[in-house]
């Protein structure tokens, strides 16, 4: 009798059809990986060939869905990708294979955590006020700034960019707005907003600088607000008038223009030199790129000189990044990646049994002896 795994399964060709080509593998580049022939790939894509187990499997893990999945009838009706505000023409609703990966994981978190709100009866309704294209970032940003507390000394006091990141994430997440940290190519995507479903996600690079995901997470909130589902680059010499409105709202939340003005004033002589922007950078825990943004919407240095001296900070950030290694303790690095109010929701249904502890597990993609752990640093 043939090992099971050799079993060959019949399947709709239209649904490997579909798991392949929402994967964001090039067809190329799968076969290779799959270690099968051109003819056999596109056998399986036709119906004239029939997959294996083992290959399902192996096939199962590169596209990341459940075996399940491919045994289907139909494709599944999927909600559609974020709208592409990258403003990179050759790869216009095109992204990477992490990318759309993370815009999945997001997604599925996203209905979990409606679920789990629901059980708890816990309200997901975002605790803000829609706004408009046609308001005022700037008054938007200062308004949302004070509402959360944000001083100039508070920001000042804060020991690193790390602390006054979490302080505004958590902020968010008690306005009900969750914050998910998911790894992708710094290229491809800084963040990425879904607003279109409750409860309202932002989902920042985790790749990126600690400075830059600060700004990021101010750029979504922003898209958030607006009611804008999208992914960005947050980049800052865009020209969509969106992607500048969610700019011109981060570069104002974290320094406001007359906070701004001051400082750039006090330091004109050296404004632009390395030093000054460190000191600076360091002072009010936002990125480089960030200040020399706003000098520019100030008028304190132009458009050329911007990208100028842009050009000497964005690679040294993606570097830094990468040089932050060490072994992070899994309990953190769970609560960085899922966000407090995320992985308490999971705590309090296993708590009152909504859910079993295989469920949490899966939820939270942490193995079974660290469970515990994750779950009492955010039990509220």
């Amino acid at each position: 009798m043939p090992k099971a795994q050799s079993l060959k399964v019949e399947l709709n060709p239209s649904v490997l059809i579909w798991t392949i080509a929402s994967s964001g593998w090039n067809e190329q580049e799968l076969i290779s990986k799959l270690n099968i022939g051109s003819k056999t790939f596109q056998g399986w894509k036709d119906g004239s060939v029939k997959p294996t187990i083992k290959q399902l499997e192996d096939l199962s893990r590169k596209t990341k869905r459940p075996l399940a999945a491919f045994f289907l009838p139909e494709p599944p009706k999927e909600v559609s990708l974020p709208k592409d505000f990258r403003m990179l023409p050759d790869k216009k609703d095109t992204f990477e294979r992490k990318t759309i990966f993370a815009i999945r994981k997001a997604r599925r978190l996203q209905a979990i955590s409606y679920e789990l709100a629901t059980n708890l009866k816990d309200e997901i309704k975002p605790k803000i006020k829609r706004a408009s294209i046609s308001d005022s970032p700037t008054e938007t940003a200062l308004k949302y700034r004070k509402a959360y507390n944000l001083t100039v000394d508070t920001q000042q006091k804060f020991k690193d960019a790390y602390k006054l990141h979490n302080y505004l994430r958590d902020t968010l997440e008690e306005q009900n707005i969750l914050s998910f940290q998911i790894s992708m190519p710094i290229e491809d995507a800084r963040g990425f907003a879904l607003a279109d479903k409750s409860p309202k996600i932002i989902v920042v690079n985790s790749q990126d600088s600690i400075e830059a995901r600060i700004f990021t997470l101010l750029h979504e909130f922003g898209h958030i607000l607006l009611g804008e589902t999208g992914i960005s680059l947050a980049s800052l010499t865009t020209t969509d008038a969106i992607e500048r409105w969610c700019n011109k709202f981060a570069a104002s939340f974290l320094l406001p223009p007359e906070l701004a003005t001051e400082i750039f004033t006090e330091n004109k002589a050296t404004l632009t030199d390395h030093t000054t922007l460190t000191k600076l950078s360091r002072k009010y825990k936002v990125s480089k790129a960030m200040l020399l943004y706003n000098m520019t919407e100030l008028r304190f240095i132009t458009g050329n000189q911007f990208r100028a001296i842009l050009e000497r900070y964005t690679p040294k950030q993606k570097k830094e990044t990468k040089q932050k290694g060490g072994s992070v303790p899994v309990d953190r690095k769970c609560l960085s990646e899922m966000g407090t109010k995320f992985v308490s929701q999971v705590a309090n249904n296993i708590d009152k049994n909504f859910i079993t502890y295989s469920d949490a597990l899966s939820y939270l993609s942490v193995k079974s002896r660290n469970l515990d752990k994750v779950l009492s640093k955010a039990r509220k």
